[in-house]
């Protein structure tokens, strides 16, 4: 302590340095204390600790900086807006950031995570793609020019202060959260190139060349508390960017927001962002002096780290704040931009545009992507159509349920004649709140392989949007389609349901088209198997017989079709169609095999089975969703009798043709009790018909008498001979002819 003695002024202007330090000061006391004087290390160090004590005893208040009121603040601020000219330019600022994250991370070995080889790929990938829109200039470009200006003016004259504003010159054409990201980015592949080099020294004789000319240290051991410190500066201007990329991307030009409000957190976002850009200037500069280092002093590394945490207790100090103003703006326009969605999807408007801006334009003027073409879309792209927004997490549906999805839309026949007047959206929804690299990779695969639309970045929806998804439309997880029509409104909260049965048919997808398409329909075999199979859709046209038969049991499916096999050399006509069992397991598929091998009457493959059964499901789920019940509704009555069939023993089937529009379902015993007694019925199908005999032979009709059910039916030459069933009663429908 003797030898500190006759610096006592120095440890007195330390004390005093650190009650009143500001940027500009800050900067000419390190140099005072470093160059003007020939003050010993450990002197040095210890006038750092004076520092150190005297701010930390002060109150919280004095040691913000930041804060609107003070003076310096609002003469930063000014300073900071001669540089800002933003001209349009945007680039995805948190892509960027998750890719100077990764660098930072990788950085020493300690930190590396375990990762899998796809995801590491996956986010490289990513990050390659990342453009600048409304610049000329590729993203790598920039980022190297920052890069190097940084170093020039870290090894430049100048204090800290003057070399920042510099920099601010250099991105003032941007927004305030790319020109942060880009700071940090160039900042971030400086650091990794030292690291990189220090990782494989000496085990690379290319990077023992590299260093041997840089002149790097040989050993970093000495250096761990500077890059502790480092480390900790680096985290914490991170956070503050966070906090500003969420800021900036807030939709408050839509919205009426408190205005005080405003003004207040984009003083502290003015502040931060220039301590984050001069924080990573000092950063630099600390990896520009390990260059041609000649000796690794531990005091010079201790006040190198205490300068470091200097900067890490501002910045931290600076993210409470900003934390606190950004968390109150963004819950005020969540509400906001909430409500105004539940007006406008309430209201009718002129169009469908401003609907479709505030659910996706927010952010983006081009929001949307053909997938099949990956061209970027604006919201006008959908104007005056009706919009299906299919809204699913991003594994969308399973495969086979997404092929017959894109048949029954893409491919259906109805769809040539309404010319484009509707449009399907993706809108892929993370199962949290952050996207995983799983669901990644699963949105670029399906977005690039589908016919529809898709949100081209769905991980920046903002959180009000889906929020109204969940809530509002009530997704929970399984896919729904919700419609809006030409004007806006929503007319169908999930017509999911409704394509999967009548595709294109259903145009314009609304409840009340729903509605009418049931008020259509009874439980036929059309309703059942439409537009699954050509050849069965011939053969119901051709209005031949069809058993569609249904079982996981071997035997019991060879017995069966040994017994059709009889009564078909007795004469009677009818085509066997196996469809397997609700969920088809591998057993359905060595049924099939032997089905193939053994009687060569498969027709529908494994896919279009399941096709079958969703089918069955979609009209299920249509008719509870309309309110209907089984007891007075015989089409959900006879659906979800099949859909409820348990795996047994015993197979079901079903028999019926197109026309006339009845069909007679059989199960388990009574279906081979039936069998058995063809000889008896058989000769009844000529009169009856097919089912009419079944019917009449198990006692199944309520009485032969005809029923006073009216059904009128359009002529057509030939179309009409035979009996007609009642829809209602299955009994027989006595003909009179109506001249018209």
């Amino acid at each position: 302590m003797n030898q500190m003695r006759p610096y006592k002024f120095f440890f007195a202007m330390a004390s005093k340095v650190g009650l009143c330090i500001i940027p500009s000061m800050y900067d000419k006391y390190h140099s005072l204390v470093t160059s003007s004087y020939n003050i010993p290390t450990n002197v040095q160090l210890c006038c750092w600790f004076s520092i150190r004590l005297a701010m930390n005893s002060l109150p919280a208040q004095h040691l913000r900086p930041h804060s609107i009121s003070s003076m310096q603040d609002d003469v930063l601020i000014k300073e900071l807006f001669l540089s800002h000219d933003p001209d349009g330019r945007r680039l995805d600022s948190e892509q960027v950031l998750r890719a100077m994250e990764n660098i930072m991370c990788y950085a020493t070995a300690s930190e590396v995570p375990v990762s899998d080889e796809h995801g590491d790929a996956f986010a490289m990938n990513n990050a390659s793609n990342i453009e600048v829109v409304g610049s000329q200039e590729p993203l790598g470009h920039t980022i190297c020019k920052i890069a190097r200006e940084i170093l020039c003016k870290c090894s430049g004259e100048g204090d800290l202060h003057t070399r920042t504003m510099i920099v601010f010159d250099l991105v003032g054409n941007y927004r305030w959260d790319a020109k942060v990201v880009l700071v940090l980015a160039a900042f971030a592949t400086s650091y990794g190139e030292f690291w990189l080099i220090m990782q494989l020294y000496p085990r690379n004789l290319l990077a023992v060349s590299v260093a041997m000319l840089k002149q790097l240290p040989c050993n970093v051991s000495m250096l761990k508390p500077r890059f502790k410190a480092l480390s900790l500066l680096v985290k914490a201007m991170v956070e503050v960017t966070k906090c500003i990329i969420e800021f900036e991307g807030l939709p408050i030009a839509h919205l009426m927001m408190d205005k005080e409000m405003i003004s207040t957190t984009k003083s502290h976002i003015f502040i931060a962002a220039y301590w984050v850009i001069r924080s990573s200037l000092n950063c630099s500069s600390h990896i520009n002096d390990l260059i041609a280092m000649k000796s690794e002093n531990p005091n010079s590394n201790a006040i190198a780290a205490w300068e470091l945490s200097s900067f890490v207790s501002r910045l931290s100090s600076i993210c409470s704040h900003l934390r606190r103003q950004v968390d109150a703006c963004r819950q005020q326009t969540e509400t906001k931009l909430h409500q105004k969605l539940v007006d406008l999807l309430k209201e009718s408007q002129i169009d469908n545009q401003e609907v479709l801006h505030v659910l996706f334009a927010l952010k983006n003027d081009f929001p949307l992507k053909d997938c099949s073409t990956q061209a970027k879309l604006g919201v006008s792209e959908l104007k005056d159509k009706v919009v299906i927004l299919l809204v699913s997490k991003p594994e969308l549906l399973p495969l086979e349920k997404l092929f017959l999805l894109v048949h029954q839309t893409y491919d259906h026949p109805h769809n040539k004649n309404l010319e484009e007047s509707y449009k399907i959206v993706w809108v892929p929804i993370s199962s949290s709140e952050t996207w995983i690299d799983v669901e990644e990779r699963n949105f670029e695969l399906f977005s690039c392989s589908l016919p529809w639309y898709s949100v081209r970045q769905p991980q920046l929806l903002n959180s009000a949007v889906v929020n109204l998804i969940k809530q509002e439309w009530n997704f929970k997880e399984e896919p729904i389609m919700v419609v809006l029509d030409s004007q806006g409104m929503v007319t169908n909260s999930n017509a999911l349901d409704m394509v999967l049965i009548w595709g294109a048919r259903g145009y314009p997808f609304s409840v009340t088209r729903e509605i009418e398409l049931w008020q259509e329909e009874d439980w036929t075999l059309p309703l059942m198997i439409d537009e699954i199979h050509p050849l069965l859709n011939k053969w119901v046209e051709e209005g031949r017989n069809i058993c569609l038969y249904g079982s996981e049991n071997k035997d019991w499916i060879i017995e069966f079709n040994a017994k059709m096999m009889e009564i078909r050399r007795l004469g009677l006509q009818v085509d066997m169609v196996f469809v397997g069992v609700k969920n088809p397991s591998e057993q359905v598929r060595n049924v099939l095999a032997t089905i193939n091998q053994e009687m060569h009457t498969t027709l529908l493959s494994f896919t279009e089975i399941q096709f079958f059964w969703y089918r069955l499901e979609s009209i299920r789920k249509s008719k509870l969703r309309l309110g209907k019940v089984a007891d007075t509704d015989h089409t959900l009555r006879e659906v979800s009798a099949l859909l409820n069939t348990e795996d047994s023993d015993n197979g079901w089937a079903v028999f019926g043709k197109g026309w006339p529009p009845d069909i007679v379902r059989l199960q388990g015993m009574q279906l081979m009790e039936c069998l058995n007694l063809f000889p008896d019925w058989g000769g009844n199908v000529a009169r009856r018909g097919l089912v009419g005999a079944i019917r009449n032979a198990l006692g199944l009709a309520v009485s032969s008498e005809p029923c006073s059910h009216p059904n009128v039916l359009h002529y057509a030459e030939g179309s009409r001979e035979g009996i007609v069933v009642c829809e209602k009663c299955k009994r027989l429908l006595k003909m009179f002819v109506v001249y018209e």
